[in-house]
């Protein structure tokens, strides 16, 4: 009966344990994804400024689209940094943080010439904001070997 009984502990401990196991690689691959997705947003919030940053100097309906899409670029990049990175992603989530500290800085930059009506496609091209988003983007390849 006691044998049966070490058995019967032993298999549970094993599955708990294997449950454990399971959870974090779960989380480690929800992490990836959810990261790949975030720099997929990154990358196409680039795109879209860039086109609009040049629209927005002759458009009050493109400037006030540029406002919201820096805005909620914004809100995106507080949402990510707060979010618990696995232990194996600490490394990359701290450097994804470090950048969107730089991103964050220089979209209220832009915001604020924005505000006093420095529209010129230039503004852009001169702050920090496309440099890095580039360093963000180059990021993907770690996360897809993370994902793996």
């Amino acid at each position: 009966m006691k044998i049966k009984k070490s058995i019967v502990l032993g298999m549970v401990v094993f599955l708990l344990s294997g449950c454990s196991l399971l959870d974090g690689l779960n989380n480690s691959l929800d992490y990836a994804n959810n990261t790949k997705d975030y720099v997929d947003n990154v990358t196409t919030f680039a795109e879209e400024i860039r086109s609009l940053s040049g629209e927005a100097v002759a458009n009050e309906d493109s400037r006030i689209e540029l406002e919201n899409k820096l805005t909620e670029m914004k809100e995106e990049i507080q949402v990510f940094n707060e979010q618990e990175p696995p232990a194996i992603a600490e490394g990359i989530h701290e450097q994804i943080v470090g950048y969107n500290q730089s991103l964050d800085e220089g979209i209220t930059l832009y915001l604020d010439n924005i505000e006093k009506g420095q529209l010129e496609p230039q503004i852009l091209e001169d702050s920090n904001i496309l440099q890095t988003i580039d360093q963000i983007s180059s990021i993907k390849e770690q996360l897809n070997q993370l994902g793996q």
